[in-house]
Formats: structure tokens, C-alpha cells, sequence
């Protein structure tokens, strides 16, 4: 059976071997991390190293299903997704459930939770490279591609941003990418980049969290003046990183986890960190580093615009987060809630993410499997 599997996976090995490597420095890190909060619940790490050990099997599978399905048939599920996605967007923002004054999951039948802004990562971006690839021939025109692109964006970011700020400008950012990508021209560009700051500007002086930015950001720019209250995160975080010196202090070893509110998920890069050093550290930035090379190389090789559009805003939205969560354990940015891919503990987090190398893995795939039929046509014109 293992064999059989193996055989029917496609596309980019290498993009299989970083999905394996993050899986197992996630369960490592994961287990490492959750002593505490294991204790705190009286149970034991070990039960949720099984619970995210589920979460990443089913992940798997759902890449492995999402590999399988030819990456065209995403144009017509974009525009599903996206009728899907605002509807649940507003219901999240008026009635999702509250933590740390925000709005972000949908509470489910047995006690799980849905965050609704990984599925509008997924819809949004499958939605603009679908839009892009479509309008190329009058890409140009206002009214007939400007307008629902520069819409759609708007509208996602707008629902997300109360309650997800970060999300929300990664988001935007990732659109604004793909707009380049796309062709959309430089004045249109322009137009969206300015509605994105007027929306930016009315989401921070009149949402419900502005006073959590404007502690965040001064603790960021004025570390000496901030409340200790307001640093507490960003400061054990240092203090794991300094601690952890070059070669760190071993696996399941970290004193920190003790301390950060969030050393499995928000910060589970800290932890690493201290448990395995500088060398730890810059070896995950080289795996996200070498995850966007191979995606790079992914979108120049695919044969259609919607192909290379879909890879190129999955891999720019995986690895931008990627780095973002890191620069904010290494205090490069303020506080912010957003996971390490395929590393921290979640759950739809995981999903989500997982669903995105799939489909980044079928763009790649449909790059091979022209080849092969080449080969089979002149193996039959030769014979």
C-alpha cells in the first residue's frame, strides 16, 4: 500500500521533503512546548503531541488528495470559495467567538474551532490568480478587471482586519504581489495600495482593538519605555534566543515554554531557538528560504498564467508568513498572532496550509506529466 502511494505521488519532490522535515521539527517542538499547559489542564504532553500528530496526518492527506486534483479544476472552486468566504467573514466579525477582545474562529459541533480567515488566504488568492489569468486580454480595462479585483481584495481585507490585523496586511500584501505578477499596471496598483492605507487607517482609529496596536507598536519601537505587561511576550522571547546561544540547550530543555504565553504556536520559533541554537534557527530560514526557490522555480516553468499566478501567491502568502512569524520571536516586528506553517500547533491553520502545497504540488505536477506524454508520442512515431 505504502508503495502504491508513493508511486501515485507527483510533483516537487523536494517540496515533499520540506512538507516531511517541517512535520517532524513541528512534532518535536510541539511536544517540547506543551509541558506546561499540559500541566495546567492536568494531563500530560503526550496527549497533545497525538492530537497534533492527527492534525498533521490529516493534513498530509488532504495534500495528497489536493495534489491528485488538476489545478485547473481551482479556477471554478475559487469563485465558490469566495461566495463561501464573505458570508462567513461577517458572521465570524458579528458572532464568532471572543478572545483577547477579538473576533476569529466559529465554534463547531465537539468542541473545535474554525478560523475563518485561513480559508479566506486560500479563497482570495485562488480567486485573483483565477480573476488575473482570465482578464489578460483586457487587463487594462477599469470596469471589467480593475473593479472585481480591487473589490474582492477590499472587502476580504476589511472583514479580517478587526480581529486579524496581520493576517489582513499579509493578505493585502500577498494581493498586491500577485496584482504585479498579474500586470495590472502601476497606477491601478497605486489606487489599491491607497484604499488598502485609508481602510488601514479607519480599522486602527475606529476598530475595537486600537488600543492592543498602539500598545503593541510602542512596546516594538520604544522597548525601554513599555509596560512590562505589554513586553512580557517579546521579552521572554529574548531572553530564549539569547539563552539558546549557538548549538542551544537540547531538545525538551527550554525554561522559556515556562514563561511565553504561546511557546507552541505565536512563538514556538523562540523555542526552537533556545533548544537548538543559531544553528536551529538559520536552518528553518534556509528551509523557507529553499521552499520559495522551488516555487519560484515552479511559477516560471508552468505552461498557464492561472498555473503560475496560483503558485506564486500560495508560496508568497506561506513564506511572507513564515517570516513574519519569525521576526516577530526575534523582535524585528510587534506582537502579532500569526502561526509558523506547518510548524506551530493549530488546526485549521495546519488544513489550510497543507491544502495550499497541495495545490502549489498539482501546478507542479501538471510541469511533469507533459513531458511524459512527449516521450510516449515519440516512442509511437519512432515504433
Amino acid at each position: 500500500m505504502l508503495n502504491a502511494i508513493l508511486n501515485n505521488t507527483k510533483g516537487d519532490r523536494w517540496i515533499w521533503l520540506i512538507v516531511i522535515v517541517l512535520s517532524v521539527i513541528s512534532l518535536m517542538a510541539v511536544y517540547s512546548s506543551t509541558g506546561t499547559i499540559a500541566y495546567k489542564h492536568g494531563t500530560g504532553a503526550e496527549s497533545y503531541l497525538m492530537k497534533h500528530l492527527a492534525m498533521i496526518v490529516a493534513g498530509i492527506a488532504l495534500m495528497y488528495i489536493s495534489h491528485k486534483l488538476d489545478y485547473r479544476y481551482y479556477a471554478g472552486i475559487s469563485k465558490l470559495l469566495m461566495i463561501v468566504t464573505i458570508p462567513l467573514l461577517l458572521y465570524t466579525l458579528l458572532f464568532g467567538n471572543h478572545v483577547n477582545d477579538a473576533s476569529r474562529w466559529i465554534a463547531l459541533p465537539g468542541g473545535l474551532t474554525f478560523q475563518t480567515s485561513d480559508l479566506a488566504k486560500l479563497s482570495l488568492i485562488t480567486y485573483l490568480a483565477r480573476t488575473l489569468s482570465r482578464k489578460q486580454e483586457n487587463i487594462k480595462d477599469v470596469k471589467q478587471s480593475f473593479v472585481p479585483i480591487m473589490g474582492s481584495v477590499c472587502v476580504v481585507f476589511v472583514l479580517i482586519a478587526p480581529a486579524g490585523l496581520s493576517t489582513a496586511i499579509m493578505l493585502f500584501g500577498v494581493s498586491i504581489l500577485l496584482l504585479i505578477v498579474g500586470r495590472i499596471s502601476i497606477k491601478q496598483i497605486a489606487l489599491v495600495c491607497l484604499a488598502g492605507v485609508v481602510l488601514l487607517a479607519g480599522v486602527m482609529l475606529f476598530g475595537g482593538r486600537r488600543d492592543t496596536y498602539v500598545s503593541r507598536i510602542n512596546a516594538f519601537m520604544h522597548p525601554e519605555k513599555a509596560d512590562p505587561d505589554k513586553s512580557f511576550q517579546s521579552d521572554h522571547a529574548k531572553i530564549a534566543i539569547a539563552t539558546g546561544g549557538f548549538v542551544g540547550k537540547g531538545p525538551g530543555n527550554s525554561t522559556e515554554r515556562n514563561y511565553l504565553p504561546h511557546p507552541y504556536s505565536d512563538f514556538i520559533y523562540a523555542t526552537i531557538i533556545e533548544e537548538y541554537g543559531m544553528v536551529g534557527g538559520i536552518a528553518l530560514v534556509g528551509i523557507y528560504l529553499f521552499l520559495l526557490y522551488r516555487c519560484i522555480k515552479i511559477v516560471t516553468k508552468a505552461p498557464k498564467a492561472f498555473g503560475a499566478l496560483l503558485a506564486a501567491g500560495l508560496s508568497f502568502s506561506l513564506t511572507i508568513q513564515a517570516f513574519a512569524n519569525m521576526a516577530v520571536a526575534v523582535g524585528l516586528g510587534p506582537v502579532t498572532g500569526v502561526p509558523l506553517p506547518l510548524v506551530s500547533m493549530g488546526g485549521t491553520s495546519i488544513l489550510f496550509t497543507s491544502v495550499a502545497f497541495g495545490i502549489i504540488l498539482s501546478v507542479s505536477r501538471d510541469i511533469e506529466e507533459p513531458k511524459k506524454v512527449v516521450v510516449g508520442e515519440i516512442r509511437e512515431v519512432a515504433v
